[in-house]
């Protein structure tokens, strides 16, 4: 069996005795049924990681650290428009096993899903849940950044950073004829019902390049997973 990777938000000192939080401790003991005396590998979602041991009353005994290189030379920031759950879930998990950086979510005139007060706050705290639970799968130590829901607006007047694109089934460029970026891209995606054509001209007055994918139209979620492997195939480290 994989040795489980557990996230632990503390300190990772060699010979700290740390208690592991309730899910954790539900799904070593109850779940996968480990033992005292089994390894394990925390990690504290800066970037750091080591070896453990699980000890009786579900607590963790910190070994030695251990080096992961699991982080893409590539920083992708993406900036998703709000879909619908299973969607949107589908989409923060699949970017989180493919490298990115940031998940930026947006509302954007056809989302069908408009969260905001209570809703975005658990809605939040869900995909927070998520990216852990993709980070503990994948092997990436240092956990992605989730910002806060924001509109589509205040997502494009952040400051310039890197290559800008938006997927747009129009757009006059593919990825493959594009210059490759210096170190970042920010990337832009839909709701189901895709950008309308006002935002998508918005993004481009932003200094977003528009990017076809190909002649077929895909679901946000497909086309997420698609031109975030594409990117880390080309500029990324799945080349």
């Amino acid at each position: 069996m994989q040795v489980p990777r557990i996230y632990l938000p503390a300190p990772l000192t060699n010979g700290n005795r740390l208690e592991l939080g309730k899910q954790a401790a539900h799904h070593l003991l109850n779940v996968l049924r480990l033992k005292p005396g089994a390894t394990l590998i925390l990690f504290d979602g800066r970037g750091n990681a080591c070896q453990a041991t699980l000890e009786p009353s579900a607590q963790v005994t910190v070994g030695q650290p251990i080096q992961e290189e699991t982080e893409s030379p590539l920083r992708i920031r993406l900036i998703q428009a709000i879909s619908r759950r299973e969607r949107m879930d589908h989409v923060i998990q699949k970017a989180v096993e493919l490298g990115v950086d940031t998940i930026i979510p947006v509302s954007s005139q056809r989302s069908m899903v408009k969260l905001r007060g209570e809703r975005a706050a658990n809605r939040l705290r869900h995909w927070q849940g998520i990216i852990v639970s993709a980070c503990e799968q994948c092997g990436r130590s240092r956990l992605p950044v989730l910002n806060s829901i924001s509109t589509l607006d205040a997502a494009l007047s952040e400051p310039e950073q890197g290559s800008r694109l938006v997927l747009d089934p129009a757009g006059g460029n593919t990825l493959s004829n594009l210059s490759a970026p210096d170190s970042s891209v920010t990337l832009l995606i839909g709701p189901e019902g895709g950008l309308s054509a006002d935002e998508i001209h918005q993004a481009e007055r932003s200094g977003f390049t528009g990017v076809r994918l190909g002649p077929r139209t895909l679901r946000t979620e497909t086309a997420a997973i698609t031109v975030l492997s594409a990117l880390q195939v080309l500029w990324g480290d799945l080349g």
